[in-house]
């Protein structure tokens, strides 16, 4: 604990599942957190403080540069700095290429892709002139394609080049630009899906487990785990690695 004492800490689409993890657990780590989401999520931010730790919620659109450039700008006039960027926020909108309407891929690309891109680019410049700072992009397994998510995979797909472009830019700046690709994680966004094609929530991660090499589904905290590695100075010398936290599947 306390790897990440006086690091400020950035998480998108931190208001639920993966992002809330996350969050609460750099917050374990020692960071101060700025937790942003569309809505403002103060019930992250609640449950950061229940632990003693220090964190802002900050409401932002990712995919609009506006509401990105002011909320980073926000984080930075608060703590001071920003150290870690951990670019999560993301949507589905699952349909087979026939049925799947332009709308519905713009949304996905622009809330993954161009929210990435966007959140940063805006704190890039302040971690340059610190020569220091650490990014993480979640991709997806689903990056490898899956079935009525073209919008999504592509998007997840696109995040993996993007890491390693960032990479090979901010790596001489001392900045490190990795991507966590989880596999199956109980959130509601996977409650989503499994509705989506009729499933029982249950019965559908009693499935995934079956077929899985370590018999288990993911939690949010498994890939917060990951995340907070990464975030850390273990990790000071990896860097535009695309990482699978997906118990093995294949």
């Amino acid at each position: 604990m306390g790897s990440l004492k006086n690091k400020v800490a950035i998480v998108t689409g931190a208001g639920q599942g993966i992002g809330a993890a996350t969050a609460k657990r750099l917050a374990q780590e020692g960071a101060k957190v700025a937790v942003f989401d569309l809505e403002p999520g103060r019930e992250t931010v609640q449950t950061i403080e229940s632990i003693n730790g220090e964190a802002i919620a900050v409401a932002c659109d990712v995919s609009d540069v506006e509401q990105v450039d002011v909320a980073v700008e926000k984080v930075v006039s608060h703590f001071g700095r920003v150290d870690i960027l951990v670019n999560n926020a993301g949507v589905i909108r699952d349909n087979l290429i026939f049925r799947m309407s332009p709308e519905d891929w713009d949304l996905v690309m622009n809330v993954h892709l161009r929210g990435s891109f966007l959140c940063t680019k805006a704190v890039q410049k302040h971690m340059v002139e610190q020569r220091f700072g650490k990014i993480i992009n979640i991709s997806s397994a689903s990056a490898m394609g899956n079935r009525g998510q073209a919008n999504y995979s592509a998007a997840k797909a696109g995040i993996q080049g993007l890491t390693k472009t960032l990479a090979l830019e901010l790596g001489p700046f001392n900045i490190n630009v990795n991507s966590v690709a989880p596999g199956y994680v109980v959130t509601d966004m996977t409650k989503e899906t499994s509705e989506r094609v009729g499933l029982d929530f249950e019965e559908q991660q009693q499935l995934i487990a079956k077929n899985n090499p370590l018999r288990k589904v993911g939690k949010p905290e498994d890939i917060a785990n990951v995340i907070a590695f990464l975030a850390s100075e273990d990790s000071s010398y990896v860097n535009g690695q695309i990482i699978y936290v997906n118990g093995g599947a294949r």
